[in-house]
């Protein structure tokens, strides 16, 4: 619950304030402290209250404007995981924040350096934000930023620039004539640049040009940058796609990157959608660490998680020079988290062949269909050719024509399209775009002429790369020896390591290492005309090219691995666990407990009694997923808990009073589930499946049955327990009074409790009486009200789940209701979760603490 970790007074029309921001101007901050806040806490909860003024700013931006400027603000498990990568720092920390948002970077880099034993004596930020409706939720935060840290005993200071960062930076950077600015002096800059790519004649590719610093993306740009304004030995921490770390458009910013700046840590996340949820941002994002000048470290620590509120981490020391290839002419970065990642590298390694070595190349479709449209033709006719889309691939090969599908299939051909067409011939095409439900990046099939009937020229459209020999056709056996080796999850799990968008350009693939010509085309014969199952071709890879690479001395397969992961998490689902618990670590914790590995058929799954401990310990030699040592309670939390909770599991069954707590605690897959286990990817399964549902319920269902079964206990201060209707806004009844009472009106007497099922489930007459309170209309109540002697407050709480807020007219009704009050009246509206509160922030009166 929010409320227990956020305590602040909001003020919803932040962006009505008066006072604007001016270009260039510094300005003063003052904050009222938040009523319920101890001044020892705030620093833990200024990113919680910044947080609020981000989800309040989102509810307001125009989605177009957002569009146009790349706006995506940081949300507050991101932000914190960025400022705990900060090295320790002087008496003095001076950080940039450009494209500051409403100041959620800057607050957590605040609260991170006050929350820690030795304290910066002073901090002093500069921020820029182009937007002046987010400059006024910037002047917000640092209001409560100067508070929070003037309860730590730091000085703070702020200067907000509302204007273009990159003019002004290259103003800074610039010693030039034509430079009019003085560059600070900053020891760090922390970052989530926006995302939006500058055109060549752009404004900001002018003005970079000056700097020497050429490229395609505003994120570049603005990295750049404030890596230019660091002093030697500054630190950045930015947030960024993961698409600079490989492709020609980059390669620029990855020399000046690996030049300037001494790379030291990288962060990536499992999933596209985790960091940016609340935007519905599908991106491969990656936080790094880098300090302004020095040598290149030996090694990078490189780690991963499944989201950024997620505590557990894989993490893995990458010696440098696998992190970045010297040999590769690109720079290319491959990162990687963990061991199974190196394995799935070093087998990729033994493929050193080039398209060059094999007489190939490969090309972007020539055909663009919106610029090509009067020649677009749904069937063929006289002077027409096949057109192949994407939508034409079917398995390993192309099905053509597809009628009645949302795509042309051919193309009416004269002089204007004639050159966009290449030779009668086969070819291996690729998707230069896949879609988040594909399970491979590489999606890859052959156009072979035989096949559909037709003996001519074809177009292939410019979603499509396609491999060719000289601008001509490959050899059959060739073609289906490179479309099996591409379709591969080997190469698959290492493009991802390197490639950090979903679009595959040419120049990715050019940037692959091949078996020779001749392995190709053996794996090509042993393909044959059959459509191969994922696993029959990952077996044939294995079998034809990297037994053969590694000449009878290769490692555990980690293709293997990856593979029964992927089973593992298949498991989970068909046990109907929530998508929260369907993750790597999850998938890893199973296998744990019926120890299981790779090379193992389902059929050999056991039942040992193994603690956490030893659950991670197999997850790293097994598996090659070494999380760091503080992951063990996450893992006993977040994943073993809700196998407890599944009824799949049993806790210390070979000793029933050991404590929970203790170093020796073991864990045991259930009997039931064992059974069903042992019959996955057997023709068995399903009905197994069925059977064990019928008789169990899943962990979803448990939980929804919970909710509405069980009712909510109330612990009271004399030990009395109060019991609330389940479900509805008593949830967040139990909540306030445990949680929000507990932290931030300790001690104080509970007078009134509502509840949704049973009206006055608790009211304290005497108590209200005592404060010349007289009430006798339920209906007018508010569904908690506490009394805090030592503050001599009356704490009037709404919880909101169907109804609203303390808003304006309900703040004055309490006011008159409780009007003979001899306590000052507090009046506080408590929600679940942000997302709860964002439809209500514009109605919540002032004064009224959240």
């Amino acid at each position: 619950m929010d409320l227990a970790s956020t305590g602040a007074a909001v003020k919803p029309a932040v962006g009505e304030l008066t006072g604007p921001l001016h270009t260039l101007e510094s300005f003063s901050v003052i904050a009222d402290p938040p009523r319920f806040t101890p001044a020892n806490s705030m620093a833990a909860t200024l990113v919680d209250r910044v947080d609020l003024l981000r989800l309040d700013a989102a509810r307001r931006l125009d989605p177009k404007r957002q569009s146009e400027l790349g706006q995506f603000l940081t949300p507050a498990p991101v932000a914190r995981l960025m400022a705990g990568l900060f090295a320790s720092s002087g008496p003095v920390f001076r950080f940039l924040d450009p494209g500051a948002g409403v100041g959620s970077l800057s607050a957590a880099l605040v609260a991170e350096l006050c929350s820690r034993p030795v304290r910066p004596e002073r901090i002093e930020v500069t921020a820029f934000e182009l937007d002046p409706g987010l400059a006024e939720y910037l002047r917000e935060t640092f209001a409560l930023c100067e508070f929070a840290c003037a309860t730590a005993g730091v000085r703070f200071a702020a200067t907000v620039y509302v204007e273009d960062f990159i003019r002004a930076g290259v103003e800074m950077v610039t010693t030039d004539l034509f430079s009019s600015r003085v560059a600070p002096q900053l020891d760090g800059a922390i970052l989530n640049p926006p995302y939006k790519k500058i055109n060549t004649d752009s404004d900001p590719r002018r003005l970079l040009r000056r700097v020497g610093m050429e490229t395609s993306n505003l994120y570049a740009a603005f990295v750049t940058i404030a890596g230019k304004l660091l002093i030697p030995g500054g630190q950045m921490v930015a947030i960024t796609p993961r698409s600079f770390c490989s492709g020609s458009y980059f390669r620029p910013f990855r020399e000046w990157l690996l030049r300037d700046l001494a790379v030291t840590r990288f962060h990536i996340f499992e999933s596209r959608t985790s960091a940016f949820r609340d935007d519905g941002v599908l991106q491969e994002n990656v936080i790094f660490r880098a300090v302004r000048g020095g040598e290149q470290p030996e090694t990078v620590t490189v780690s991963s998680s499944a989201g950024p509120s997620d505590e557990a981490f894989t993490q893995c020391d990458v010696p440098f020079e696998r992190l970045v290839s010297q040999s590769h002419p690109d720079l290319v970065m491959y990162l990687v988290a963990d061991e199974l990642g190196q394995r799935i590298a070093e087998r990729m390694g033994h493929f050193t062949a080039k398209l060059d070595d094999l007489g190939l190349g490969v090309s972007t479709g020539r055909v663009v269909d919106f610029r090509a449209e009067d020649y677009l033709r749904d069937v063929m006719a006289g002077g027409t050719v096949p057109l192949i889309y994407p939508s034409h691939f079917d398995g390993n090969y192309v099905a053509w024509p597809k009628l009645h599908g949302r795509k042309p299939n051919a193309l009416a051909i004269d002089d204007y399209t004639e050159p966009q067409t290449v030779p009668n011939g086969v070819y291996v095409l690729t998707k230069r775009f896949t879609a988040k439900e594909e399970q491979r990046r590489i999606v890859a099939a052959i156009y072979n002429p035989g096949r559909i009937g037709w003996s001519g020229p074809v177009g292939f459209e410019n979603h499509l790369n396609y491999y060719h020999q000289h601008g001509r056709g490959l050899p059959l056996a060739l073609a289906k020896g490179l479309a099996a080796f591409l379709n591969s999850t080997l190469v698959d799990e290492f493009f991802r390591q390197f490639n950090g968008h979903t679009q595959v350009n040419a120049a990715d693939l050019r940037s692959l290492g091949y078996p020779d010509r001749a392995a190709l085309e053996r794996l090509g014969v042993g393909v044959g005309d059959e459509l191969l199952t994922q696993n029959a071709l990952d077996a044939l890879i294995e079998r034809e090219l990297v037994a053969m690479a590694e000449n009878g001395q290769g490692t555990a397969d980690p293709v293997l691995a990856k593979r029964r992961i992927d089973e593992a998490l298949d498991v989970l689902a068909a046990l109907g666990f929530p998508s929260q618990q369907r993750q790597v670590r999850s998938a890893l914790t199973l296998l744990s407990l019926l120890d299981l590995g790779p090379e193992s058929p389902w059929s050999e799954a056991r039942d040992p009694l193994v603690g956490i401990t030893p659950m991670m310990e197999f997850f790293r030699e097994r598996y090659g997923k070494s999380y760091a040592p503080n992951s063990r309670e996450t893992v006993r939390r977040e994943t073993v808990h809700q196998f407890l909770l599944a009824g799949m599991i049993f806790i210390n069954p070979d000793k029933s009073n050991r404590p929970t707590n203790s170093g020796q605690t073991v864990y045991q897959i259930e009997p039931g589930a064992l059974d069903l286990l042992r019959t996955y990817g057997s023709a068995e399964w399903d009905a197994s499946l069925q059977t064990y549902l019928a008789t169990r319920e899943t962990l979803a269902h448990r939980w929804a049955q919970e909710r509405e079964m069980q009712r909510i206990p109330i612990v009271l201060r004399d030990g009395q327990i109060l019991t609330l209707s389940p479900g509805g806004q008593n949830v967040l009844v139990e909540r306030i009074i445990h949680e929000f009472c507990g932290r931030f009106t300790p001690g104080a007497d509970l007078l009134y409790v509502g509840d949704t099922g049973e009206k006055w489930a608790f009211y304290d007459h005497e108590g209200l009486a005592g404060l010349g309170v007289h009430i006798e209309e339920h209906g007018k109540m508010p569904d908690v009200i506490v009394s805090y002697r030592e503050k001599s407050w009356l704490v009037l709480i709404e919880a909101v789940t169907s109804h609203g807020p303390v808003n304006p007219k309900r703040r004055e009704e309490l006011k008159q209701l409780f009007a003979a009050s001899t306590a000052e009246l507090v009046f506080v509206t408590a929600f679940l979760s942000r997302q709860a509160m964002v439809r209500y922030l514009g109605e919540i009166a002032w004064e009224t603490e959240v």
